[in-house]
Protein backbone atom coordinates (compact mmCIF):
# COMPACT_ATOMS: atom_id res chain seq x y z
CA UNK A 1 0.00 0.00 0.00
CA UNK A 2 1.13 3.41 -1.11
CA UNK A 3 2.31 5.87 2.27
CA UNK A 4 1.90 9.92 1.08
CA UNK A 5 5.62 11.61 1.89
CA UNK A 6 6.23 15.11 1.98
CA UNK A 7 6.21 15.77 -1.33
CA UNK A 8 2.85 14.71 -3.15
CA UNK A 9 1.26 15.65 -6.39
CA UNK A 10 -2.20 15.73 -7.36
CA UNK A 11 -1.47 12.06 -9.06
CA UNK A 12 -0.72 10.91 -5.46
CA UNK A 13 -4.44 11.82 -3.57
CA UNK A 14 -7.01 9.30 -3.99
CA UNK A 15 -10.12 10.90 -4.59
CA UNK A 16 -14.17 9.94 -3.45
CA UNK A 17 -15.46 8.45 -6.34
CA UNK A 18 -18.74 10.17 -7.66
CA UNK A 19 -20.47 7.23 -9.94
CA UNK A 20 -23.39 10.00 -10.28
CA UNK A 21 -20.96 11.57 -12.80
CA UNK A 22 -22.74 15.17 -11.02
CA UNK A 23 -20.93 18.17 -9.43
CA UNK A 24 -18.25 17.09 -6.33
CA UNK A 25 -19.12 17.58 -2.85
CA UNK A 26 -18.26 20.91 -2.37
CA UNK A 27 -17.98 23.14 1.60
CA UNK A 28 -18.64 26.21 -0.37
CA UNK A 29 -22.39 27.03 0.51
CA UNK A 30 -25.07 28.95 -1.85
CA UNK A 31 -25.64 32.48 -0.88
CA UNK A 32 -29.16 32.10 -1.81
CA UNK A 33 -29.08 35.71 -2.38
CA UNK A 34 -32.44 36.65 -3.89
CA UNK A 35 -34.06 34.96 -0.59
CA UNK A 36 -37.13 36.23 1.20
CA UNK A 37 -37.36 37.59 5.02
CA UNK A 38 -39.77 35.56 6.85
CA UNK A 39 -41.23 35.34 10.31
CA UNK A 40 -41.83 31.61 11.70
CA UNK A 41 -45.66 31.48 12.97
CA UNK A 42 -45.38 27.54 14.17
CA UNK A 43 -43.84 24.08 13.65
CA UNK A 44 -45.44 21.34 13.49
CA UNK A 45 -43.11 17.83 12.91
CA UNK A 46 -40.82 19.29 10.62
CA UNK A 47 -43.02 21.96 8.73
CA UNK A 48 -42.56 25.44 9.46
CA UNK A 49 -45.16 27.92 8.54
CA UNK A 50 -44.14 31.23 7.91
CA UNK A 51 -45.20 35.10 7.01
CA UNK A 52 -43.43 36.06 4.04
CA UNK A 53 -44.68 39.94 3.51
CA UNK A 54 -48.64 39.49 3.77
CA UNK A 55 -48.30 35.80 2.42
CA UNK A 56 -48.69 32.38 4.67
CA UNK A 57 -45.60 30.27 3.33
CA UNK A 58 -44.87 26.57 3.89
CA UNK A 59 -41.62 25.56 3.92
CA UNK A 60 -38.79 23.13 5.25
CA UNK A 61 -35.30 23.78 6.66
CA UNK A 62 -32.20 23.43 4.12
CA UNK A 63 -29.98 20.79 4.64
CA UNK A 64 -27.19 22.66 5.01
CA UNK A 65 -28.52 24.45 7.62
CA UNK A 66 -27.18 20.62 9.59
CA UNK A 67 -29.18 20.41 13.23
CA UNK A 68 -29.48 24.47 13.53
CA UNK A 69 -33.32 24.09 14.09
CA UNK A 70 -35.78 27.59 13.60
CA UNK A 71 -38.56 28.19 16.32
CA UNK A 72 -41.30 30.18 16.70
CA UNK A 73 -40.39 33.91 16.64
CA UNK A 74 -37.45 33.07 14.19
CA UNK A 75 -36.68 35.46 11.91
CA UNK A 76 -35.78 33.60 8.55
CA UNK A 77 -34.52 33.78 5.15
CA UNK A 78 -36.60 31.30 2.42
CA UNK A 79 -36.15 30.15 -0.87
CA UNK A 80 -38.45 28.02 -3.43
CA UNK A 81 -41.93 28.55 -3.75
CA UNK A 82 -43.87 31.77 -2.07
CA UNK A 83 -46.89 31.64 -3.54
CA UNK A 84 -48.38 30.53 -0.25
CA UNK A 85 -50.17 28.49 -2.36
CA UNK A 86 -51.69 24.88 -1.70
CA UNK A 87 -49.59 22.01 -1.77
CA UNK A 88 -46.25 24.29 -2.70
CA UNK A 89 -43.24 24.51 0.12
CA UNK A 90 -40.53 26.31 0.21
CA UNK A 91 -36.67 26.05 2.06
CA UNK A 92 -35.68 27.79 4.66
CA UNK A 93 -31.63 28.58 4.25
CA UNK A 94 -30.87 31.14 6.86
CA UNK A 95 -31.91 31.84 10.33
CA UNK A 96 -31.19 35.29 11.64
CA UNK A 97 -29.13 36.12 14.61
CA UNK A 98 -31.31 35.68 17.87
CA UNK A 99 -31.89 38.84 19.93
CA UNK A 100 -33.42 36.71 22.58
CA UNK A 101 -34.18 32.76 23.98
CA UNK A 102 -36.24 31.58 26.18
CA UNK A 103 -35.57 27.65 27.23
CA UNK A 104 -36.35 25.06 29.47
CA UNK A 105 -36.04 21.95 30.66
CA UNK A 106 -38.37 18.92 31.28
CA UNK A 107 -36.64 19.13 35.25
CA UNK A 108 -33.96 20.26 37.09
CA UNK A 109 -32.02 17.00 35.97
CA UNK A 110 -32.27 17.07 32.39
CA UNK A 111 -29.43 18.33 30.58
CA UNK A 112 -31.40 18.92 27.22
CA UNK A 113 -32.54 21.75 26.75
CA UNK A 114 -36.09 22.92 25.21
CA UNK A 115 -36.03 26.42 23.36
CA UNK A 116 -39.96 27.81 23.74
CA UNK A 117 -39.74 31.00 21.61
CA UNK A 118 -36.88 33.25 19.84
CA UNK A 119 -37.35 37.01 19.62
CA UNK A 120 -40.02 37.49 22.26
CA UNK A 121 -39.15 40.86 24.30
CA UNK A 122 -41.79 39.57 27.19
CA UNK A 123 -42.66 36.60 29.20
CA UNK A 124 -46.32 37.21 30.39
CA UNK A 125 -47.13 34.63 32.73
CA UNK A 126 -50.88 33.26 33.51
CA UNK A 127 -51.73 32.18 36.75
CA UNK A 128 -55.67 31.15 38.08
CA UNK A 129 -56.32 32.17 41.58
CA UNK A 130 -58.62 29.07 41.66
CA UNK A 131 -59.75 26.24 39.67
CA UNK A 132 -56.40 24.85 39.69
CA UNK A 133 -54.93 26.48 42.69
CA UNK A 134 -52.19 29.06 42.02
CA UNK A 135 -48.52 27.64 42.25
CA UNK A 136 -45.95 30.41 43.15
CA UNK A 137 -43.38 28.08 42.37
CA UNK A 138 -44.47 27.88 39.03
CA UNK A 139 -44.03 31.28 39.02
CA UNK A 140 -41.09 31.59 40.39
CA UNK A 141 -39.71 29.60 37.69
CA UNK A 142 -41.25 31.24 34.89
CA UNK A 143 -39.66 34.73 36.53
CA UNK A 144 -36.09 33.43 36.21
CA UNK A 145 -36.48 31.97 33.08
CA UNK A 146 -37.54 35.05 31.82
CA UNK A 147 -34.72 36.86 33.54
CA UNK A 148 -31.94 34.77 31.98
CA UNK A 149 -33.35 35.19 29.22
CA UNK A 150 -33.59 39.01 29.36
CA UNK A 151 -37.27 39.05 29.21
CA UNK A 152 -40.04 41.33 30.72
CA UNK A 153 -42.13 39.55 32.64
CA UNK A 154 -45.90 40.20 33.03
CA UNK A 155 -48.15 38.46 35.70
CA UNK A 156 -51.60 37.55 34.11
CA UNK A 157 -54.25 37.19 36.76
CA UNK A 158 -57.56 35.22 36.24
CA UNK A 159 -60.23 33.89 37.65
CA UNK A 160 -60.38 36.78 40.21
CA UNK A 161 -64.33 36.72 40.67
CA UNK A 162 -63.36 33.33 42.53
CA UNK A 163 -61.07 34.64 45.13
CA UNK A 164 -59.14 37.50 45.63
CA UNK A 165 -55.16 37.79 43.65
CA UNK A 166 -53.93 40.46 47.05
CA UNK A 167 -52.47 37.05 48.38
CA UNK A 168 -50.14 36.48 45.31
CA UNK A 169 -49.73 40.03 44.67
CA UNK A 170 -48.49 40.58 47.92
CA UNK A 171 -45.60 37.87 47.35
CA UNK A 172 -44.39 39.78 44.31
CA UNK A 173 -44.85 43.25 45.08
CA UNK A 174 -41.66 43.40 45.99
CA UNK A 175 -39.95 42.25 42.59
CA UNK A 176 -41.92 45.22 40.89
CA UNK A 177 -43.49 42.71 37.98
CA UNK A 178 -46.23 44.61 36.11
CA UNK A 179 -49.57 42.77 36.27
CA UNK A 180 -53.10 42.25 35.21
CA UNK A 181 -55.84 41.05 36.96
CA UNK A 182 -58.72 39.49 35.28
CA UNK A 183 -61.99 37.53 35.57
CA UNK A 184 -64.75 35.52 33.93
CA UNK A 185 -67.40 38.75 33.09
CA UNK A 186 -64.38 40.51 31.70
CA UNK A 187 -63.23 38.32 29.36
CA UNK A 188 -66.54 37.30 28.29
CA UNK A 189 -66.87 41.57 27.03
CA UNK A 190 -63.88 42.01 26.09
CA UNK A 191 -62.64 44.45 29.44
CA UNK A 192 -59.55 42.15 30.53
CA UNK A 193 -58.36 41.53 26.73
CA UNK A 194 -58.28 45.69 26.23
CA UNK A 195 -56.62 45.83 29.35
CA UNK A 196 -54.19 43.28 28.87
CA UNK A 197 -53.44 44.72 25.32
CA UNK A 198 -52.59 48.03 26.71
CA UNK A 199 -49.21 45.76 28.06
CA UNK A 200 -48.58 43.72 24.85
CA UNK A 201 -48.41 46.57 21.76
CA UNK A 202 -45.32 46.88 19.76
CA UNK A 203 -43.72 44.06 22.08
CA UNK A 204 -43.65 40.24 21.10
CA UNK A 205 -44.71 38.65 23.91
CA UNK A 206 -45.00 34.96 24.71
CA UNK A 207 -47.82 33.67 27.13
CA UNK A 208 -46.71 30.57 29.04
CA UNK A 209 -48.63 29.21 32.11
CA UNK A 210 -50.11 25.54 33.25
CA UNK A 211 -52.76 23.45 31.58
CA UNK A 212 -56.23 24.85 32.75
CA UNK A 213 -55.36 28.61 34.08
CA UNK A 214 -57.42 30.05 30.80
CA UNK A 215 -53.98 31.35 28.56
CA UNK A 216 -55.97 30.23 25.33
CA UNK A 217 -59.28 31.96 26.40
CA UNK A 218 -57.09 34.78 27.04
CA UNK A 219 -55.49 34.76 24.15
CA UNK A 220 -58.24 33.97 21.99
CA UNK A 221 -59.83 37.16 23.29
CA UNK A 222 -56.64 39.41 22.16
CA UNK A 223 -56.33 38.00 18.59
CA UNK A 224 -58.73 38.71 15.77
CA UNK A 225 -61.87 36.36 15.19
CA UNK A 226 -60.96 33.25 13.16
CA UNK A 227 -58.03 33.19 14.54
CA UNK A 228 -59.16 31.72 17.83
CA UNK A 229 -57.41 28.01 19.39
CA UNK A 230 -59.24 25.32 20.85
CA UNK A 231 -59.88 25.60 24.64
CA UNK A 232 -60.43 22.72 27.06
CA UNK A 233 -61.36 22.37 30.98
CA UNK A 234 -59.78 21.82 34.44
CA UNK A 235 -60.54 17.99 35.60
CA UNK A 236 -62.63 17.96 38.41
CA UNK A 237 -60.96 15.18 40.27
CA UNK A 238 -57.08 15.75 39.60
CA UNK A 239 -57.76 20.13 39.55
CA UNK A 240 -55.58 19.85 36.46
CA UNK A 241 -56.36 21.26 33.19
CA UNK A 242 -55.90 19.10 30.42
CA UNK A 243 -53.60 20.26 26.74
CA UNK A 244 -55.28 21.17 24.34
CA UNK A 245 -52.53 23.83 23.00
CA UNK A 246 -49.65 21.36 21.14
CA UNK A 247 -47.49 23.27 19.84
CA UNK A 248 -46.97 27.36 20.15
CA UNK A 249 -48.04 29.24 17.34
CA UNK A 250 -47.54 33.25 17.07
CA UNK A 251 -50.77 35.55 16.25
CA UNK A 252 -50.93 38.76 15.20
CA UNK A 253 -52.64 41.50 17.18
CA UNK A 254 -55.96 43.01 15.75
CA UNK A 255 -53.81 46.85 15.75
CA UNK A 256 -51.06 44.80 13.74
CA UNK A 257 -48.32 46.25 16.27
CA UNK A 258 -47.15 43.35 18.36
CA UNK A 259 -47.60 39.69 18.74
CA UNK A 260 -48.88 37.20 21.28
CA UNK A 261 -47.46 33.88 20.79
CA UNK A 262 -49.33 31.23 22.29
CA UNK A 263 -47.61 27.92 23.90
CA UNK A 264 -48.50 24.52 25.26
CA UNK A 265 -49.20 24.35 28.58
CA UNK A 266 -47.05 22.81 30.56
CA UNK A 267 -47.14 20.54 33.93
CA UNK A 268 -43.00 21.76 34.94
CA UNK A 269 -40.34 24.67 34.27
CA UNK A 270 -37.48 23.38 34.29
CA UNK A 271 -33.71 25.37 34.91
CA UNK A 272 -31.18 23.16 33.91
CA UNK A 273 -29.87 25.75 31.83
CA UNK A 274 -29.84 28.59 34.16
CA UNK A 275 -26.65 29.96 35.16
CA UNK A 276 -28.06 31.13 38.73
CA UNK A 277 -25.30 34.86 38.37
CA UNK A 278 -27.29 35.96 36.04
CA UNK A 279 -30.57 36.08 37.96
CA UNK A 280 -29.09 38.90 39.90
CA UNK A 281 -29.05 41.28 36.84
CA UNK A 282 -33.01 41.63 37.34
CA UNK A 283 -32.13 43.12 41.07
CA UNK A 284 -30.25 46.41 39.61
CA UNK A 285 -30.46 47.94 42.99
CA UNK A 286 -28.73 44.99 44.42
CA UNK A 287 -26.57 44.79 41.70
CA UNK A 288 -23.44 47.25 43.36
CA UNK A 289 -23.58 45.67 46.95
CA UNK A 290 -21.63 42.06 45.17
CA UNK A 291 -19.04 44.15 44.92
CA UNK A 292 -17.46 42.93 47.81
CA UNK A 293 -18.63 39.65 47.42
CA UNK A 294 -16.27 36.47 47.84
CA UNK A 295 -15.58 35.61 44.01
CA UNK A 296 -18.37 32.69 43.00
CA UNK A 297 -20.16 34.01 45.68
CA UNK A 298 -23.83 32.47 45.20
CA UNK A 299 -25.42 35.69 47.19
CA UNK A 300 -27.24 33.29 49.74
CA UNK A 301 -24.21 32.52 52.34
CA UNK A 302 -22.52 33.25 54.91
CA UNK A 303 -19.79 35.86 53.20
CA UNK A 304 -21.95 37.32 50.90
CA UNK A 305 -21.96 41.29 50.93
CA UNK A 306 -25.28 41.75 50.51
CA UNK A 307 -26.59 40.97 54.06
CA UNK A 308 -24.17 44.03 54.94
CA UNK A 309 -25.26 46.22 51.44
CA UNK A 310 -28.79 45.90 52.75
CA UNK A 311 -28.30 46.72 56.54
CA UNK A 312 -26.48 49.90 55.76
CA UNK A 313 -29.53 50.95 54.28
CA UNK A 314 -28.87 51.05 50.60
CA UNK A 315 -31.46 48.63 49.12
CA UNK A 316 -35.03 47.30 50.76
CA UNK A 317 -34.43 44.33 52.28
CA UNK A 318 -37.39 42.22 51.08
CA UNK A 319 -35.96 42.65 47.56
CA UNK A 320 -32.99 40.51 48.91
CA UNK A 321 -35.53 38.13 50.28
CA UNK A 322 -36.91 38.00 46.73
CA UNK A 323 -33.35 37.66 45.26
CA UNK A 324 -32.41 34.07 47.42
CA UNK A 325 -36.04 32.87 46.89
CA UNK A 326 -35.76 32.89 42.99
CA UNK A 327 -31.95 31.66 43.31
CA UNK A 328 -33.48 28.46 45.63
CA UNK A 329 -36.46 28.13 43.35
CA UNK A 330 -33.96 25.74 41.41
CA UNK A 331 -33.30 23.50 44.12
CA UNK A 332 -37.01 23.06 44.93
CA UNK A 333 -39.55 20.96 43.25
CA UNK A 334 -42.53 23.17 42.19
CA UNK A 335 -44.99 21.32 44.44
CA UNK A 336 -42.51 21.92 47.55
Amino acid sequence: MRRYGKHTDEDDIRQRPNPKGNRPRTSIRPKHEDAAEGFVLTVDRGRLTCLVEDRTVHAMKARELGRKAAVVGDRVWIVGDLSGKKDTLARIVRIEERKSVLRRTADDDDPYERVVVANADQLAIVTALADPEPRPRMIDRCLVAAYDAGLEPLLVLTKSDLTSADKILEIYSTLGVNYVVTNREELATGDAAERVRERLNGRITAFVGHSGVGKTTLVNSLVAEGRQRATGHVNAVTGRGRHTTTSALALPLPSGDGWVIDTPGVRSFGLHHVDPSRVILAFPDLVPGTEGCPRACSHDEQDCALDAWVEDGHADPARLYSLRRLLETRERREGD
